[in-house]
């Protein structure tokens, strides 16, 4: 395989610059594109907008990681699983695939490099017990699982995939470079660059939507990026091995991902039916505007990451008053937006 080696700077430039055109021209071919609507969802939107974004976006991303060179091989394999991943999420586009055929593919997906990379979190170490890393591959497993559909749920407005996950990319590339784990720090800022492309034409009102397609795929790495990351901590703060920070880095997915779950099923709803209950949805019926409810959710993740860092930053006493204070945040803002009246 050839293999080039640019910096890092330079490979985001082009897998921006890829990401733009490859979007425009799928948007261009897919004009008259019409989904087929799951009569017992509830969307905001109806149109009939191309959700091609993602496949494009993915190859983008995919193309990019090949001129990092032979040090990112990991991240070529992942990259390759999350066109595959996203093609799955292409067709559930297309065709409406029901929960468990996705989720059927997702784990498959999953598997592949958790087995080949031999890459997990490591739980088993945290509980001191060796049960010959079943527990650890389960439990990655699941996270992954959780990280691609709680980015999958945050898709449900104009720009704010790209908001939420763009501010992941930047906050794990600021962390992973202070912990000089720059292979990690380079494939966040190529994802970034990638959804930069996309935001072009997502950005409200919208022209493209990412889809599944993209959700998946953007759900994948980055669930990947935090199973890979290996957190050596610099100080005696609280976060240690092997609970690295980039497992809290996913703070506003998942906090939105527990709301709309935990309404549904306390309303007798199937948690996989799509609906207007999200966070954004309760912003909006607030009165907000799209582009307020796009800065809420900016200000919401940089809040939790600066609670977050301090944890990390500051050791003894400060690191602990940190972490009580981003736990506090989490539980005040879950009451906050379940209390919030869904958009009708």
């Amino acid at each position: 395989m050839i293999q080039f080696q640019l910096s890092v700077t330079a490979a985001a430039f082009i897998a921006f610059i890829l990401s733009a055109l490859l979007n425009k021209s799928f948007m261009q071919f897919t004009k008259q594109f019409k989904k087929k609507n799951n009569k017992s969802e509830k969307r905001l939107s109806n149109k009939n907008i191309s959700p091609f974004g993602g496949i494009a976006t993915s190859i983008a991303f995919l193309v990019s990681t090949f001129f990092l060179g032979r040090a990112d091989q990991d991240f070529v394999i992942i990259g390759i699983c999350a066109v595959i991943i996203s093609i799955i999420g292409l067709l559930d586009d297309i065709f409406n695939l029901d929960w468990k055929t996705k989720i059927t593919g997702q784990i498959i997906i999953i598997l592949y490099p958790l087995f080949k990379l031999d890459a997990f979190i490591n739980i088993e170490a945290y509980l001191k017990v060796d049960l010959q890393n079943y527990v650890n591959l389960l439990f990655s497993l699941l996270w992954v699982l959780l990280i691609i559909n709680s980015i999958n749920f945050i898709d449900n407005m104009d720009g704010l995939t790209v908001i939420v996950s763009g501010s992941i990319c930047l906050q794990i590339a600021f962390l992973t470079n202070y912990s000089n784990l720059y292979k990690v720090t380079d494939i966040s800022l190529l994802l970034f660059a990638s959804l930069l492309g996309f935001f072009m034409y997502n950005y409200p009102p919208a022209k493209l939507y990412f889809g599944d397609s993209g959700t998946l795929f953007v759900g994948y790495v980055l669930g990947f990026i935090s199973i890979i990351f290996d957190w050596i901590p610099k100080v005696d703060g609280v976060l240690v091995s092997p609970f690295s920070p980039i497992l809290f880095i996913f703070t506003v997915p998942i906090l939105d991902f527990l709301i709309v779950t935990s309404d549904r099923i306390s309303n007798n709803k199937s948690p996989t039916i799509g609906g207007t209950d999200h966070i954004s949805h309760r912003l909006l019926n607030l009165g907000y505007s799209e582009k307020k409810v796009l800065l809420s959710f900016l200000f919401l993740s940089f809040l939790s990451y600066v609670l977050l860092i301090g944890t990390i930053f500051f050791n003894g006493a400060l690191s602990y008053i940190f972490a009580m204070g981003y736990f506090v945040f989490f539980i005040y803002n879950f009451a906050k937006y379940k209390k919030m009246e869904p958009l009708s």
